[in-house]
């Protein structure tokens, strides 16, 4: 929205531009609900390629936790505008930090680590849309997230020794999701990263066409989570979480089995088993969304 001054905020209008100034820097990063239980997290910074600096990180903290927090939600979409999903971290930003000492550039990546983590660990499951480029830090996001649908044309690129860096903190997630065998090449040589490669390493779990062919393919994602129990998916992440990488001891046996013995007695395992012994529907499947209901802008 245009802001026209006032007679008398012709002389001081510091507090406008300051409101008109968080108002842009907010529209970088939005958080909808298009669906019932479903949010959508959007990079919508176009101009930029999505890039992203600490700024628009701590809006997708920000974001990011008041998605947590909606008793309603049941799984969360990160997409972006534009062309490429994103360039990853912005120059600008880049050599701002190259100037900065060692402990602010130590407190700057704690907050970009903040962001994997909490993207990482968020209870509910998440869906990353990524089409065009996908670079650098961006790479970390998709890999943060549990399933990833990228298009054919999509390229990733871990560029960071390009210009003298590492991909640091995106490194457990990366590594995770496409292996220490592969890292120790793309880490090194900042190739491109087809999306052929991607889905055949396991960064990506499926490609379609092109762009247009992304929210198709969210939307049969969707409806399948959507016959499955929330507080059980939400189980599952953190049991994954809990087993993943881990020696088969009598610790995690013990693990395992309290999970399962807590998830039975739960509300949703008595529902879940009740629905599914007298051949009825569980009673948090939503129904098909075929037409988009008016998106709320938090």
């Amino acid at each position: 929205m245009n802001n026209i001054p006032t007679q008398s905020s012709l002389f001081d209008n510091t507090e406008e531009k300051t409101s008109s100034a968080h108002s842009d820097l907010e529209a970088k990063v939005i958080l909808h609900y298009p669906h019932p239980g479903v949010g959508e997290l959007i990079l919508n910074y176009a101009e930029k390629y999505n890039a992203f600096d600490d700024q628009i990180i701590g809006l997708m903290l920000e974001k990011l936790a008041q998605a947590e927090q909606n008793p309603e939600l049941d799984m969360l979409i990160l997409r972006s505008k534009g062309k490429h999903f994103s360039s990853g971290a912005d120059l600008n930003w880049m050599k701002r930090m190259a100037s900065n000492s060692h402990q602010e550039n130590l407190d700057d990546a704690n907050q970009l680590a903040r962001l994997m983590q909490t993207l990482n660990d968020f209870s509910k499951p998440t869906l990353a849309l990524v089409q065009g480029a996908a670079f650098g830090g961006a790479v970390g996001l998709a890999a943060c997230c549990d399933i990833v649908i990228a298009t054919q044309k999509t390229r990733f690129c871990l560029s960071e020794v390009k210009i003298g860096l590492v991909p640091a903190v995106i490194s457990p997630y990366v590594v995770r999701a496409i292996g220490e065998r592969q890292a120790r090449r793309y880490f090194l040589t900042a190739e491109i990263i087809s999306a052929t490669q991607a889905l055949n390493f396991g960064l990506v779990h499926e490609l379609v066409e092109d762009d247009s062919q992304l929210d198709i393919a969210a939307k049969l994602f969707i409806q399948q989570l959507n016959q499955n129990s929330p507080q059980a998916m939400s189980v599952a992440k953190a049991l994954i979480a809990g087993v993943a990488n881990k020696p088969i001891d009598d610790k995690l046996i013990d693990y395992t089995s309290h999970c399962i013995a807590d998830i039975r007695i739960s509300n949703e395992g008595q529902e879940g088993l009740d629905a599914f012994l007298n051949k009825r529907q569980a009673s948090w499947i939503k129904p098909v969304q075929d037409n988009d209901k008016e998106q709320k802008d938090v």
